[in-house]
């Protein structure tokens, strides 16, 4: 944040604490979203990546970029757009390294290299939201960023929600070939428990699934894993494993 020489906020913070006053409402628990963006007239998409904001860096974050160009030559689309994708790339790219390939195919490519400051720049502009999808996964997108259904229900097994995530490992199956295993999860809304879970190798399916449910219903063997019961409705997405008449059975 900076201030002009008479003390006074500069645009920036002002436009910062507009946009914080704006999301107030939503912040304090007093309106949803949906709301709190129609009634200040901004997108809802918009409303979200403003929350995120805040949410990674404080109101500090709410302010204006400024353009990444400002005080130098203007660096080719095609360049902004290589610094982006090498950025989200999976493992994580330290920004050095980033930069030393960047300016690699500027040289090569006849253009204008950035400076280590303008790909640090290019790299913190990127949605946050769309870093931890690229590096971290679905799973942990959604438990961060799809309010809808987080922290709603009002008591125990009101809500489950259920997931598969294939983990960030490798080991040998029983034939010695090297497979990424499956995880899948069932998670009480209410106390945010782990209610059942399975780990297999092979794509999820509904044999899968219901082993997870069938664990999240039945009683636990251990006192410090107490969660249990039949759930008022269970989340899932639309995959044929989730659909399936296998999981009904389960719950019956």
């Amino acid at each position: 944040m900076r201030a002009d020489q008479k003390g006074k906020a500069g645009p920036e913070i002002t436009e910062a604490v507009k946009r914080l006053a704006m999301l107030r409402p939503y912040l304090d628990g007093d309106a949803p979203l949906a709301k709190v963006a129609a009634n200040a007239g901004i997108a809802l998409r918009t409303a979200r990546r403003w929350v995120a904001r805040v949410r990674d860096g404080g109101p500090a974050a709410l302010q204006r970029k400024l353009r990444l160009d400002a005080g130098e030559r203007r660096l080719a689309d095609n360049l902004v757009t290589l610094v982006e994708g090498l950025a989200l790339m999976k493992p994580r790219l330290s920004i050095a390294t980033i930069h030393r390939r960047a300016v690699a195919v500027a040289r090569e490519k006849g253009w204008h290299a950035p400076s280590y400051a303008c790909v640090h720049t290019i790299i913190r502009s990127l949605d946050p939201a769309m870093m931890i999808l690229a590096h971290e996964g679905g799973a942990a997108f959604r438990d961060r960023y799809e309010l809808v259904y987080r922290h709603r229900a009002e008591r125990p097994n009101v809500r489950w929600q259920a997931d598969h995530t294939q983990l960030d490992i490798v080991i040998l199956d029983a034939n010695g070939v090297e497979s990424r295993p499956w995880l899948t999860t069932v998670l009480d809304d209410y106390s945010r428990a782990i209610a059942g879970y399975l780990v297999f190798l092979g794509a999820p399916a509904a044999f899968n699934t219901s082993l997870a449910l069938r664990q999240a219903i039945w009683r636990k063997p251990r006192a410090d894993w107490p969660v249990c019961g039949i759930p008022d409705a269970l989340h899932v997405d639309h995959g044929t494993d989730f659909t399936s008449n296998r999981i009904i059975l389960t719950r019956v």
